[in-house]
C-alpha cells in the first residue's frame, strides 16, 4: 500500500498484481507453493483458494486510493503452465474464481479487474489459457505484442510492417474473440528490445507502434515495457532486459523516450477513429491456432493487407455469417485469405 501512495504522490496511476507471475523473465510463485509439498497453483484446491484470499485482501487495501486502475491477478501467469500441467477448462475456473474474489475485494464499480497472458495465449497451439479467456474474463483485454513472438522482428525485419503494425494486429485480434463490439484492449505490454529492434530503429518503431495501435477504436491505452534500463552491475537478468528502458540506468532519457512524448503529444488531439469496414475472416481451431501468429498464414495475409493501405478487422469464422455481429462493427466487406476475394456480408435486419 505504501507504493501505491508513493505512486501517487509523483502523479502515477497503479495496477496492481496479486499473484505476481512472470517478471523480466523470472517466474514468481506464491511461497506455499513452492516448498517440498509442491502444489499446482492452478488446480490444487488450497493453494487456489489461498490466492482468492489474498485478492480479497488486497482489494480492500486498495480501495479509496483515487491513483488505483485496478486489480490483476498477475502478469502472464501463462508462463507458469510449465510447471503447473492444466487444462482448458481448468484455466477457466482459476480465472472465474480469482476475478470473482478480486472483484469482491475491490468491490462494485472500483477499478478493474483483469488479468493477462503472454502471447501463447493467442498463437500457441492447444496452449490451455484461450484466446477466449483472455477476451471475455476480467473487465477488459490485456495484449503484450512483442515482436520476439513468433520469432517476428528476425522472420520480417525490425522495419516490416509486421514489426511496426503488430500492437495494432493484437488488439484487432482480440477485438475478434470479444463477445461485444465496446470490449476495451489494453497493449498492456510493448517495448523494442535489442537485438531484436535495434537501438537506431527503436524511436521509429515506437512512433508507428503507438500511431498503428491507436488507430483501432476499441484501444484503451498502451503502456510500455519499461521506465528504466537495467544497471549491468545486476547480474543474471537476459541480454536484452538490459536496454528495454526509455530512460538508461542513470535516469537520462534515450532517443526513444523523446520519441514516444512527441508522438503521444500528436495523439491528444484525437477524438474518433473511422470504423473498419473490411474484415479479415480467421478459420482456426485450438490445435491450429498459430496461423493467426508471426509466420502464420492469417498472420501474414493480414499484415499484407494492412501494408496495402487497408485496414482490416478481424472476424472469427463462426461469425462470418451473423449479420448482427457484423452490423455491430460496422463491417460491411469481408476477405477470406484462402480465397484471396471480398464478399460483401447480407445487409442486418430492416436494412
Amino acid at each position: 500500500m505504501q507504493l501505491v501512495d508513493l505512486a501517487a504522490e509523483f502523479g502515477l496511476d497503479v495496477l496492481v498484481d496479486g499473484i505476481q507471475g512472470h517478471l523480466s523473465s523470472f517466474d514468481f510463485y506464491p511461497e506455499w507453493t513452492r516448498s517440498w509439498h509442491h502444489r499446482n497453483v492452478f488446480t490444487d484446491p488450497e493453494a487456489v483458494a489461498a490466492q482468492a484470499t489474498l485478492l480479497r485482501t488486497l482489494g480492500r487495501a486498495l480501495t479509496g486510493r483515487s491513483n488505483l486502475i485496478g486489480l490483476q491477478l498477475g502478469n502472464e501467469l501463462n508462463n507458469l503452465v510449465e510447471h503447473n500441467p492444466v487444462t482448458v477448462a481448468e484455466v477457466d475456473h482459476y480465472l472465474d474464481t480469482l476475478l470473482a474474489a478480486a472483484r469482491e475485494g475491490l468491490g462494485d464499480g472500483v477499478g478493474l479487474v483483469t488479468h493477462s497472458a503472454y502471447d501463447a495465449a493467442w498463437y500457441g497451439d492447444d496452449h490451455p489459457f484461450t484466446p477466449e479467456a483472455s477476451a471475455r474474463k476480467g473487465d477488459l483485454t490485456t495484449v503484450h505484442p512483442w515482436v520476439f513472438s513468433g520469432d517476428c522482428a528476425r522472420r520480417y525485419g525490425p522495419r516490416s510492417p509486421q514489426v511496426r503494425h503488430l500492437a495494432e494486429y493484437g488488439t484487432e485480434l482480440a477485438e475478434a474473440y470479444a463477445v461485444g463490439p465496446a470490449r476495451p484492449v489494453w497493449v498492456q505490454e510493448t517495448g523494442a528490445p535489442e537485438p531484436h529492434v535495434p537501438a537506431a530503429d527503436a524511436p521509429d518503431f515506437a512512433r508507428a507502434t503507438l500511431l498503428n495501435a491507436a488507430d483501432c477504436a476499441q484501444l484503451w491505452g498502451v503502456t510500455w515495457w519499461c521506465s528504466h534500463d537495467v544497471d549491468r552491475a545486476l547480474a543474471d537478468f537476459p541480454e536484452l532486459e538490459y536496454t528495454l528502458g526509455l530512460f538508461d540506468s542513470a535516469g537520462r532519457p534515450k532517443p526513444i523516450a523523446h520519441a514516444l512524448a512527441e508522438t503521444v503529444a500528436q495523439l491528444r488531439g484525437r477524438r474518433t477513429v473511422p470504423v473498419r469496414e473490411t474484415a479479415l475472416v480467421l478459420d482456426c481451431t485450438p490445435a491450429t491456432r498459430a496461423v493467426s501468429g508471426p509466420g502464420g498464414a492469417f498472420f501474414e495475409a493480414w499484415t499484407s493487407l494492412r501494408a496495402t493501405g487497408v485496414r482490416p478487422a478481424i472476424v472469427l469464422a463462426e461469425r462470418a455469417g451473423d449479420e448482427g455481429h457484423l452490423a455491430a462493427r460496422g463491417i460491411r466487406e469481408l476477405i477470406r485469405p484462402s480465397a484471396g476475394s471480398p464478399s460483401t456480408p447480407p445487409p442486418p435486419h430492416g436494412g
